[in-house]
């Protein structure tokens, strides 16, 4: 019989890469597309949990970047048409736009 594992053992994949090893992939500032729906998993105030707060194609802007378990970046992005910010991994999102803040 096997010792139960802890909720923080099993948000580990022992088989993905530090992520922290190497460069974040967003930068402040890059326009992206979320690659899957997000649901209130009751860390988002004021919204019930299992809630949608946003769906796969919704478009927004990486405003911070900051880490998760000492191995991941997480990208804090701006939904703005849906007015919520949601922290996201990079296999969730894609590029749609490096260059869309620099000067003209």
């Amino acid at each position: 019989m096997q010792p139960q594992q802890s909720r923080r053992e099993r948000a580990r994949d022992p088989n993905e890469p530090i992520e922290l090893e190497g460069p974040a992939v967003f930068d402040q500032g890059h326009k992206v597309r979320a690659l899957k729906d997000v649901r209130n998993d009751g860390t988002y105030p004021g919204c019930p949990v299992g809630d949608y707060l946003i769906r796969a194609g919704d478009i927004g802007y990486v405003i911070s970047i900051g880490t998760y378990l000492q191995m991941y970046y997480i990208y804090a992005v701006d939904f703005y048409e849906k007015r919520v910010v949601v922290g996201m991994r990079a296999k969730e999102l894609e590029m749609i736009d490096a260059r869309c803040n620099d000067p003209q």
